[in-house]
């Protein structure tokens, strides 16, 4: 891969990108794409965007390319998360590219569905992403859940949990489980989820 200035807020790296991966019970393979990443200034607050080049991955939703041609990996909680505790380029590669294409590289080789299951393309896929996990039972209680990061602590704590035990959320052992996320971005960012 070759590395180049961005449009002036950070890096692009552009050319062919080689893996071999294999999941817990799967197939393995050993692939290669054709990707521009485009990686922020701020990386790692502001995550890099990926973009398959090669014309190998139908630029469809059913495929989980957005509108503007970048791939969709993850529901950007989901990202963030995963990143958290080691916040790199590589980590960055291995945890949410890699998977990704593995799992477009085994469905454009042998058909059928994503090996991991497919969750809806858009906002749907990434509330019901959010409820597994944050580890709750409805959209509603994910969407109550993300209101309450966006909203200062001691605010939230008064509301009820989402976790449905009847308690307050400063009470309940879930604040534990948001505090975790909670540390993960501002409160403007999830804001920013909920619109």
């Amino acid at each position: 891969m070759a590395r180049g200035p961005g449009n002036g807020d950070g890096l692009e790296i552009a050319g062919n990108f080689d893996f071999y991966a294999q999941s817990v019970g799967g197939p393995s393979i050993t692939e290669r794409f054709l990707l521009r990443i485009v990686i922020p200034r701020d990386f790692p607050k502001t995550l890099p965007v990926v973009y398959e080049k090669g014309g190998r991955i139908p630029p469809t939703g059913s495929f989980h390319v957005n509108s503007d041609g970048s791939l969709c990996l993850g529901s950007p909680l989901r990202l963030r998360w995963m990143l958290s505790k080691a916040p790199t380029l590589v980590s960055f590669a291995e945890l949410c590219v890699v998977p990704c294409l593995y799992a477009v590289g085994l469905r454009l080789a042998q058909g059928g569905q994503f090996i991991f299951g497919e969750l809806a393309h858009g906002r749907r896929g990434e509330f019901d992403d959010y409820v597994e996990l944050l580890q709750l039972q409805s959209l509603r209680d994910a969407r109550t859940a993300i209101v309450y990061l966006s909203r200062k602590k001691r605010c939230a704590n008064k509301k009820p949990c989402p976790c449905g035990c009847g308690l307050r959320l400063g009470l309940c052992r879930f604040n534990s489980r948001l505090r975790e996320f909670r540390a993960l971005a501002p409160r403007s960012w999830y804001r920013e989820l909920l619109t």
